[in-house]
């Protein structure tokens, strides 16, 4: 029996009727590498009983402490009735992108049930009318309650539970031991709640002096009274965010869509601008999305908006549970050229981290640790859901395909949580040489997913044209060939404007440019440029 965390617990507390607090993950699977080249519904069941040995989740169900005393518990239980877990749909002719897309988008917007393990998966058949996907090919969408796992861990058992080969056979195990647990008595609870909050008031104590201690260092930064040797002072500043649609109460009802970005395209852009990382890449692909997309709508902002980015503090990722800091960025949204706004986002993200260690990258989990729920929650809300309007982040995935009953994952889109305050949410995985990228929000927030999908996809082709456009960097300045008399240069971080060729030619707009090599990392459609008008 093993007790939440305070982080853990705050996903439980927050959810109500319009916040559902579950992370997932919807994958397509090419049934010709299974064997015999086809998959039945009782072969991904036996595939699910043969492996949820490999994580404590599957079996873990909440235990809660009477009267609300204390955070609730994990209790492992010995049956599970894996056919009420995982259920077997099928879309409805003719079984397009759209349609998945508004069925995952349904599915995401039930919460699972208190009174079992916290998962659920859903194998969803009848993808025939879209392009690129071979006969046969289903999906699995999947999802775990925020307060078992985080993104990190949540990738961790998603690579036990599929198999790097494929292969049907049982993973093999020397410790297939499955350990139960029993309900505790009222008395062991009200003992155990007695005993933490002695120790949770020990921990506020020590918490508060921490805190005491960094509004002081944080004080003198904007006092400018502490300077970086090379440069002027960096003053700590906690903007609020601007005004937007994505800033009020989510409705219930979810909306769900994304595309795939390839590495090989991403390392292109990584390539010519110098400094920059997939993070400062997938932030300015943010940015440029909500610029289009609120532009579109006559209501961007001047300033950008501002976006949570989730920070992981695991080192062991097999472990379950939240372990995240957090920083608050800038997207950059408003700053219309793409390499320009690459070179702030790089500069966001840098200033971001630098508030979050200065703060204590853990403070987070601290706080929610030594505070009562209720009052963690009340500091959410009034503090940092005010200067926020959405929440980016990207994960690090597996680099090799995965299986399924023998079946191959082709992609790997995330479906996060979009909350009050903060009603989009843009998450990234990367998989199999690919980063997917998807937008998760409300109904009411942005009713045409597909045309906010396309300004993704805009956002991205801009900044990739952009990029091979710039010159190819003589070889002399080429790290490879960097004399080592000279490490200052290598360390140099910030991203420095390119200088044109002579001869550059001018740049075609997106819309009549042809791509420099024919992609195929979709399995799946894209939507068009110029998407209806919403309707």
């Amino acid at each position: 029996m093993k007790q939440l965390s305070g982080s853990d617990n705050i996903f439980l507390f927050q959810e109500q009727k319009n916040v559902f607090n579950h992370v997932a993950m919807m994958m397509i699977f090419d049934v010709s590498t299974a064997p015999e080249g086809k998959v039945r519904f009782k072969d991904i069941l036996k595939h699910f009983d043969d492996r949820m040995f490999l994580h404590p989740i599957f079996r873990r169900r909440l235990a809660n402490v009477p009267f609300g005393l204390d955070r609730p518990y994990w209790v492992a239980e010995k049956d599970i009735d894996v056919e009420y877990h995982i259920r077997h749909i099928a879309l409805p002719k003719p079984g397009d992108w759209r349609q998945l897309m508004i069925q995952v988008a349904r599915l995401h917007s039930r919460p699972l049930d208190r009174s079992r393990p916290l998962w659920e998966a859903y194998v969803i058949e009848g993808l025939d009318n879209i392009p690129k996907l071979p006969a046969g090919s289903f999906a699995l969408f999947m999802k775990f309650h925020h307060a078992s796992v985080d993104g990190m861990a949540g990738l961790h058992l998603a690579s036990q539970l599929l198999s790097l080969t494929p292969s049907t056979e049982a993973p093999s195990s020397d410790t297939k031991t499955i350990y139960v647990d029993r309900d505790p008595s009222a008395a062991e609870f009200v003992s155990r709640a007695v005993s933490n909050g002695i120790n949770r008031i020990l921990d506020a104590g020590k918490l508060s002096a921490r805190l005491a201690g960094k509004f002081v260092e944080i004080g003198g930064e904007q006092l400018n009274l502490t300077k970086p040797a090379d440069g002027p002072a960096e003053k700590l500043s906690f903007p609020k965010a601007p005004p937007t649609r994505f800033d009020h109460e989510v409705s219930a009802h979810r909306v769900f869509d994304g595309f795939g970005m390839p590495l090989s395209r991403i390392k292109r852009v990584r390539d010519k601008v110098k400094g920059a990382t997939l993070n400062d890449i997938f932030l300015a692909v943010a940015g440029g999305a909500v610029r289009k997309y609120l532009q579109s709508k006559n209501e961007l902002p001047e300033e950008s908006l501002l976006a949570l980015m989730p920070m992981s503090l695991r080192s062991d990722a097999s472990a379950g549970g939240n372990a995240v800091g957090a920083a608050t960025v800038r997207v950059c949204s408003d700053i219309a050229d793409p390499l320009e706004r690459l070179k702030a986002a790089h500069a966001a993200a840098q200033a971001g981290k630098h508030q979050a260690e200065k703060l204590g990258a853990d403070l987070f989990s601290k706080l929610m640790d030594t505070v009562p729920s209720f009052v963690g929650n009340l500091l959410l809300n009034r503090l940092l859901m005010q200067s926020i309007n959405m929440t980016v982040s990207n994960v690090r995935g597996p680099d090799v395909p995965l299986y399924l009953a023998g079946a191959k994952a082709m992609c790997f889109y995330p479906v996060s949580i979009p909350t009050n305050g903060a009603g989009l949410n843009l998450t990234g995985v990367s998989y199999n040489k690919v980063m997917w990228l998807s937008a998760v929000s409300c109904r009411e927030m942005i009713p045409d997913p597909g045309f906010f999908t396309a300004c993704m996809k805009e956002a991205w082709e801009e900044l990739l044209a952009a990029a091979d456009a710039l010159p190819e960097a003589p070889a002399a300045e080429k790290p490879a060939a960097r004399a080592p008399a000279k490490p200052a240069a290598t360390k140099a971080r910030a991203i420095a404007p390119a200088k044109k060729a002579p001869a550059a030619k001018p740049v075609k707009p997106a819309a009549a440019r042809k791509p420099a090599t024919k992609a195929k990392p979709l399995p799946v459609p894209v939507p068009k440029k110029k998407p209806a008008a919403t309707k």
